[in-house]
């Protein structure tokens, strides 16, 4: 059974100061990452990450997730592999398949149909992974064509990939590809991008994890399980903590019973949520968990990381 590990994603961030001091404080908070996002709205995903890196020693850094869809895939690789070196290897590099119409539109990049941006999403990590592992890369794909010699900058070492999906598809292409999977639970329109619930019932990510098992075959003993917790109250007072879950199941399109079973809905007391993040790996893996307020989740970093 693999130790729990923990990691925030902080999106935003007002100075080059107040990041420092929010890396720092990430630190020695005991977690082990620290997420950006890439969104077209927000920050660049790498650049703020090299100042947090150097006001800290222990954290590894990286985008939660990239966008496929809004970066060349050669030119991507060298972002990541200097990010990597200039940080002394500490780059986890988030992936994801892009989906948010919206933000295509308004910068003028095309976002492809989903078959598509799927296959392509594919023979990017193909990609990806030969130049970060080699410097070269030759692939002659549906969307992805690139002919590279020299990358030109190594990353430190091995630059772990990883994926976030809940299509069957797309959990496929991370049993072949990931270092970590991340369980989402979230579904999409396909249309307009827009993020729907679905996909949260405890069967399905059972599901999913069959079918993660099934692509990945004998390295599935080398992947992490993961999970963003996309709702966290942790709260002493049961009447707060039932209302949460009430409001979280009316979101989520669930039970509040469904609530307490989920990676995803963090709500409860410290012995509460320690108590569900150790069922929850026993029962589906998952050991790896990222939040959005380091300071609310502490208490369960100081119980369980490294257990």
């Amino acid at each position: 059974m693999r130790p729990f590990r923990f990691g925030v994603q902080a999106v935003g961030f007002e100075t080059a100061v107040d990041l420092r001091e929010r890396a720092r404080r990430v630190e020695s908070l005991g977690y082990a990452e620290l997420f950006t996002a890439d969104h077209l709205g927000g920050p660049d995903p790498f650049l703020p990450l090299v100042v947090a890196a150097e006001a800290t020693t222990t954290l590894k850094f990286g985008p939660l997730v990239i966008n496929n869809e809004f970066h060349h895939t050669a030119l991507l690789a060298r972002a990541a592999a200097t990010f990597d070196r200039v940080t002394g290897g500490r780059l986890v590099l988030g992936m994801g398949t892009g989906y948010q119409r919206s933000e295509h539109d308004a910068g003028g990049i095309q976002l492809r149909n989903p078959p598509q941006r799927v296959t392509r999403f594919e023979e990017s990590l193909t990609v990806l992974r030969q130049l970060l592992d080699t410097g070269e890369a030759r692939l002659a794909g549906y969307e992805v064509n690139v002919d590279v010699d020299r990358l030109g900058i190594r990353p430190t070492g091995r630059v772990p990939l990883l994926v976030g999906g809940h299509g069957r598809r797309v959990v496929g292409i991370a049993g072949r590809h990931a270092d970590i999977y991340q369980f989402t639970g979230l579904t999409h329109d396909w249309t307009t991008g827009d993020i729907a619930a679905g996909g949260f019932a405890i069967d399905q990510l059972l599901e999913r994890r069959r079918w993660l098992e099934a692509a990945a075959g004998d390295r599935i003993t080398q992947i992490d399980l993961s999970s963003l917790a996309q709702m966290l109250n942790v709260t002493d007072d049961n009447e707060t903590a039932e209302s949460a879950r009430r409001e979280a199941a009316e979101q989520l399109g669930i039970t509040p019973d469904d609530v307490d079973q989920l990676p995803f809905t963090l709500i409860g007391s410290v012995d509460e949520i320690v108590a569900k993040l150790e069922r929850t790996r026993e029962l589906l893996g998952i050991h790896h968990y990222v939040v959005r307020d380091p300071e609310a989740f502490a208490p369960i970093v100081e119980r369980l990381a490294g257990t």
